[in-house]
């Protein structure tokens, strides 16, 4: 368990170990759930079946990460609390699946994922350590340095240029086009882009905690209007490209670190408006180095509101230590 993630305990409903989901699977659902910060394993479970119906390779290479995450994490003797919470799998889940899409299904690919899954975990720690004196919380960070890494090291091929590049005034999207991106928001999570496949995704946010799904609604919504708003191209935000990061900010902030008041909804949703712009920037960014922004513009976005909130006066928006994740 990450250090920042040891500072408070973890709230809220835990699921009884006699239920019909072994401990050690419960574990590793968790571990998928937490990566959009729940710790139900039946979110879990419906988020497995979303990869998997993105595609198989999806599915077992996010299984094969979450799995090599969590087993690392306990070899190394990581908080077992955090473990079981799957705070050491979340991070392995979304490295197996970024890694498959870029360098395709093999062996060679399924021994890289295991390692940097395993790495994810040491850098949990790490990076734990660092943002405890700031009371920040790890989020996805260690996947996003392994992953930006290796992307990185292993580019092939010329350089995108321009794929942000801006249109004349607003974005334009057909009623079907809106739809769309409305699903591909939440489902570009886990770098899935089908409508269906995003309502799957929401149906599990449903399963773990109303408030988190609406908030994940809202921000979609939120998101792309913002999108439209900037003039960004029409095919990335129907794609979900630039709403994902701030479903996840609305998430973090509006229903898991903070708590839940009018002000902290404003505040979730100023964070989600922020999130695209800075993604479309990071995403200018990461082509000339031959990759993506990842998750990065949450981290970052989410890392500098929850900073900010000690030194606003408004209910909610304040907190005395390191944040947790709720377990819902």
């Amino acid at each position: 368990m990450p250090a920042a993630e040891q500072a408070v305990r973890i709230r809220g409903r835990v699921f009884p170990r006699g239920r019909a989901v072994p401990r050690t699977g419960a574990a590793q659902l968790r571990g998928i759930a937490q990566v959009v910060l729940v710790g139900s394993p039946w979110s879990g479970l419906l988020f497995a079946v979303a990869l998997f119906v993105g595609g198989w390779r999806l599915g077992v290479f996010g299984l094969l990460g979450t799995i090599a995450s969590t087993g690392a994490a306990v070899l190394l003797g990581a908080d077992r609390k955090g473990v079981e919470q799957g705070l050491q799998g979340y991070c392995g889940c979304l490295t197996g699946i970024a890694l498959v899409i870029r360098l395709g299904a093999s062996w060679r690919t399924a021994v890289l994922v295991v390692l940097a899954a395993a790495v994810c975990a040491v850098l949990s720690g790490a990076v734990g350590r660092l943002l405890t004196p700031l009371g920040l919380p790890v989020l996805t960070a260690p996947y996003c340095l392994v992953v930006s890494a290796l992307t990185v090291a292993l580019s092939t091929g010329p350089v995108t240029v321009g794929a942000t590049a801006r249109v004349p005034g607003f974005t334009e999207l057909t009623a079907a086009e809106a739809g769309r991106a409305l699903c591909a928001n939440i489902g570009q999570i886990f770098f899935l882009d089908t409508w269906y496949a995003g309502l799957i995704v929401l149906a599990g946010l449903f399963v773990a905690s109303r408030t988190v799904a609406l908030a994940a609604v809202g921000a979609s919504a939120v998101a792309l209007v913002t999108a439209c708003a900037a003039g960004l191209p029409a095919a990335s935000i129907t794609d979900g490209l630039y709403g994902y990061n701030a479903v996840l900010c609305a998430i973090a902030l509006g229903a898991v670190f903070l708590t839940p008041t009018a002000w902290t909804a404003g505040y979730a949703v100023l964070a989600a408006v922020a999130s695209v712009p800075f993604a479309a920037a990071w995403e200018a960014f990461a082509q000339s180095f031959g990759t993506t922004p990842f998750t990065w513009p949450f981290t970052v976005t989410t890392w500098l509101f929850l900073a900010a909130g000690p030194a606003l006066d408004r209910p909610g928006l304040s907190f005395g230590h390191a944040p947790s994740r709720k377990q819902t």
